[in-house]
């Protein structure tokens, strides 16, 4: 941890915790990555509850709890929060408000995710929530097909695609039979793999090249969202054009992401933590969906690979690194 950051944890603590004694709206967040990892979307966050009249380290406090990829940890980080008696808890991604929705019943959850909350359980539906639960959806993993038909457009040549989950992930079936479907719709071979360690994605890109896959889409899901600059190295040693559903993969070497802004969606969170902060009830707040989804194309990456990408593509795209 940088010396800045380490200062900036000492007194975001301290003021947390003069905001328990002073009766200021405590917020809980739990990440299953790390600040670093993390760090654009706490921004999106807070910008989204300063939109609202709350900024943090003024008139709101925040405490942070980071998993560092340690699922175990999450019931812990939970219930750690339940006894601080935090005003709300967001937690970012299934497993971690799986782990919050255990722990109380009573504190005001507002999660984000990239998974849909009504086939995972978590609310009666999106229009009402139920519950102490609301917060705000991506659907990362519902356009998995437009990402497979993406490399369809970019490596037309190729009969073979993979895909590479995390089988830890509650969405890792779902979204495999799914993409399967969509693989057979556009008459292309899908080779699936899982992964949950580095050497899992070794042995995963050997697979890859065995088969012959000229692309790979990669699954929405933390653990290889860190591993990110791994993926995206061993996918142009092996010449594989990669698919990711966030910027982040594409900046460090990856070749294209589709998918919902995450940014836009944090900041929506933060405006719905407002709203509870200001007495709404989570039951009564639907659970909206991401409206605005942004494509990013890394040319460098392209022209590592010799591809071209289609012109159509370049002029829709959000972000075109160079």
């Amino acid at each position: 941890m940088r010396r800045r950051e380490f200062v900036a944890g000492i007194a975001a603590a301290a003021f947390s915790a003069r905001a328990h004694a002073q009766q200021v709206p405590v917020i809980g967040f739990i990440g299953l990555t790390s600040f670093d990892e993390w760090k654009r979307y706490v921004e999106a966050f807070h910008k989204g509850l300063g939109e609202a009249g709350f900024v943090v380290g003024r008139n709101v406090a925040m405490e942070y709890r980071w998993a560092e990829g340690q699922y175990d940890r999450l019931p812990g980080m939970a219930a750690d929060l339940v006894v601080r008696k935090v005003d709300v808890i967001v937690p970012i991604a299934p497993p971690a408000v799986l782990a919050v929705k255990a722990a109380t019943q009573t504190i005001p959850i507002v999660f984000f995710m990239g998974s849909d909350p009504v086939k995972l359980g978590l609310v009666a539906s999106l229009n009402r929530p139920g519950g102490n639960i609301t917060g705000v959806t991506a659907l990362a993993n519902a356009v998995g097909a437009k990402r497979l038909q993406l490399l369809r457009e970019i490596v037309p040549q190729s009969a073979v695609s993979g895909l590479l989950v995390n089988p830890t992930n509650q969405n890792a079936e779902p979204d495999t039979k799914e993409m399967l479907a969509a693989a057979d719709s556009l008459r292309q071979a899908l080779v699936v793999a899982k992964a949950t360690t580095d050497a899992e994605i070794d042995a995963a890109f050997a697979m890859f090249k065995q088969k012959n896959a000229g692309g790979l889409v990669v699954n929405p899901d933390p653990f290889l969202l860190g591993r990110r600059e791994r993926i995206a190295a061993q996918a142009q040693r092996d010449r594989i054009a990669t698919v990711f559903h966030t910027h982040e993969p594409v900046v460090a070497g990856g070749l294209i992401s589709y998918g919902a802004s995450f940014p836009e969606a944090h900041r929506q969170a933060g405006r719905y933590v407002a709203r509870v902060l200001k007495g709404e009830k989570p039951a009564d707040l639907p659970v909206p969906l991401a409206t605005t989804f942004e494509t990013v194309i890394n040319l460098k990456t392209a022209r590592a690979l010799g591809l071209t990408i289609p012109p159509s593509l370049l002029a829709t795209a959000d972000e075109v690194i160079e």
